[in-house]
């Protein structure tokens, strides 16, 4: 009947731990004592230990402490006064380099919403929400899962390092269908917690001289990986995302399963420093064979990638057990506890989760279409630039502009220079079809229009891929967005700006000569009027007959006017090609300068958002920034 009793207070204390961890860490220690007391009078059987397959405690006699007396379990046991005392402790294992890529992380996230989508960033997002749910927590524990796959020997383990039977172990598959945490210090309540395992699956080991060497560990017995039912599967991917470290344990006929392997051990190669993995059952494995299997094991291993390398580089802890006979339990124990005792495990796990969401990211901020991991220059060159301004010069025909702008200043010249007969021929011209004052400057036809845009649309194309080369996907689609988005509304521009840079109107300006060839002009002309008028005067009888002076004042006039015309228009060249490649320069410049406002500048922004965005990245990876 004692017995009895002492297991229903067993049950009594899981159900009220179920409520949570502050009823229970208050509750819990009232019904700890009275379970130890129970225990100690009547609730050992003939050899003094628990039948109750819940924990097993032999009874440190009389004087010694309830708690360590009786079933506690983990979640209760911190108290009130742990919990204040593990608020107290501060952590310095996310210190140092480790917060440097945490914060660059948080930055590159930040500045990459507005530019990949949201399941790209999951990942990344993921990583920092766990470091700071494990940061909150203490330090003081490491949780180590222990997953294998169904009759590997797990639960056996689990019971074995705990020393005493806490999680059921037998034939029936799955064994194991909730996960089971045990604790070998207090205030382990929020890590159980931050893993969804209840109170009433929360124990506390055997106490004894092997206890000390675990301090600060926290073992979890999962579910079976490859069990037939989802939810046993779901339990183990969500606690494995979750805990610090890892045991795997296989077993001599299922240790190269390729589920384990494709599945758990490849993906997680960068985890190798906090993975153990055990072979199980070599007692089963005569003479040799055990060792033959190990070194199998250690092959496969070395192609997941998590075995120790050549040179020292980091691996995972590999040894040869039976959970059964105890065989090998002792060096798995020494080497738990020196890894508890670091307190370097928690740190280290999400170092590798950092190191896996930076692998996950390298396509989307550091490779290129071809994925190669060759630095790249990133930008425009000068060259590009000037290729795009000379696009757009030729799209909105500036050096025509120049050939039509010197042939004006000629024309120009031609009329202030030229002989009055002539001059007087153009004005009748001019009257019967009436021009502009400058030089005629008619629209363009509609096909020229047409092939000008498409022009601009070329030269826009152009030196967006030119940006985007060498760019991954992503940003080199966010550089061509940001052109094409400039270049709406870019040909019109162009073509409002050729209205009013491209086309000056008036007269061009003359130079300071013009006078004096308009004045020699005048004196031909005044010359060829003074001879005729005196012939005429010879004609009539006014004046006395002398031909040959009145006819060489004729002829100098007649062959003196084209004379100064012509040397006139050899003077004009050199003004009028000048003239021609200001107003092709001024074209020029003013269709580079809305070139760039409007497509320029929005693709540097781009890539400058760009590099500070894989600046942030080489920091996330733990690499100098060059």
């Amino acid at each position: 009947m004692t017995a009895v009793t002492a297991v229903t207070d067993h049950t009594e204390h899981d159900e009220r731990s179920e409520e949570g961890p502050e009823d229970s860490g208050t509750s819990g220690t009232s019904g700890t004592s009275e379970g130890s007391g129970a225990s100690g009078d009547a609730g050992r059987g003939s050899e003094g230990v628990w039948d109750d397959g819940l924990i097993a405690r032999r009874g440190p006699g009389p004087g010694a402490d309830s708690a360590a007396e009786g079933y506690v379990p983990a979640d209760t046991a911190s108290g009130t006064s742990s919990s204040a005392a593990q608020a107290s402790v501060t952590s310095t294992a996310y210190e140092g380099p480790l917060r440097a890529r945490l914060d660059a992380l948080r930055e590159l996230v930040g500045l990459s919403r507005t530019r990949l989508d949201s399941a790209t960033l999951a990942e990344a997002g993921r990583v920092l929400d766990e470091a700071a749910a494990r940061r909150r927590l203490s330090d003081r524990h490491t949780v180590v899962a222990i997953a294998g796959a169904t009759g590997s020997g797990k639960s056996t383990l689990f019971n074995a390092l705990a020393g005493v039977t806490i999680s059921e172990a037998g034939v029936r598959r799955p064994t194991t269908a909730a996960p089971i945490g045990c604790s070998w210090t207090d205030g382990a309540a929020a890590l159980l917690d931050r893993l969804g395992i209840p109170g009433r699956l929360r124990r506390r080991p055997l106490q004894g001289p092997d206890t000390k060497t675990l301090q600060g560990l926290v073992l979890i017995d999962l579910p079976d990986h490859d069990s037939a039912v989802a939810e046993h599967r779901e339990h183990v991917d969500r606690i494995l995302g979750l805990v610090d470290a890892v045991i795997w344990v296989v077993d001599p006929e299922k240790y190269a399963d390729a589920m384990l392997h494709e599945r758990y051990l490849r993906p997680m190669a960068g985890h190798a420093e906090v993975t153990f993995v055990v072979l199980n059952q070599v007692d089963r494995l005569p003479g040799e064979a055990a060792d033959q299997v190990l070194d199998d094991l250690r092959r496969l291993l070395d192609e997941d990638g998590i075995a120790l390398g050549e040179h020292g580089e980091p691996g995972a802890t590999v040894l040869a057990l039976s959970a059964l006979t105890g065989d090998g339990i002792g060096e798995l124990r020494e080497s738990l506890g020196q890894f508890t005792q670091e307190r370097r495990a928690a740190a280290r796990r999400i170092e590798a989760d950092l190191d896996a969401a930076a692998d996950r990211l390298w396509p989307v901020y550091a490779g290129g279409p071809s994925g190669g991991r060759g630095a790249q220059r990133i930008g425009l060159s000068e060259e590009a630039r000037d290729e795009f301004a000379d696009r757009l010069a030729d799209a909105v025909g500036a050096a025509a502009a120049g050939q039509a702008a010197e042939r004006a200043w000629r024309r120009n010249a031609g009329k202030a220079c030229g002989t009055p007969w002539l001059r007087l021929w153009r004005w009748y011209e001019a009257q019967r079809s009436p021009q502009y004052v400058g030089w005629p400057v008619p629209d363009p036809p509609a096909d020229e229009q047409a092939t000008a845009r498409q022009r601009v649309e070329h030269a826009v194309r152009t030196v967006a891929d030119e940006a985007a080369s060498g760019l991954p996907t992503p940003w080199g689609q966010a550089v061509r967005e940001a052109a094409v988005r400039g270049a709406e509304g870019l040909p019109e521009a162009l073509d409002e700006l050729t209205a009013k840079a491209g086309v000056p109107r008036g007269r061009p300006p003359r130079p300071g000569w013009w006078p004096v060839a308009v004045f020699a002009q005048a004196a031909m002309t005044m010359l060829q009027v003074l001879g005729g008028l005196w012939l005429v005067a010879q004609i009539i009888g006014v004046a006395s007959p002398n031909l040959g002076v009145p006819v060489l004042l004729m002829l100098v006039g007649i062959v003196g006017g084209p004379c100064v015309e012509w040397a006139s228009r050899m003077a004009a060249r050199g003004p009028a090609r000048r003239y021609g490649l200001d107003a092709e320069r001024r074209l020029r410049e003013a269709a580079a300068g809305c070139g760039r406002a409007r497509v320029l500048d929005p693709v540097a922004a781009e890539l400058l958002r760009y590099l500070e965005v894989r600046e942030q990245y080489v920091r996330v990876m733990g690499a100098s920034v060059g």
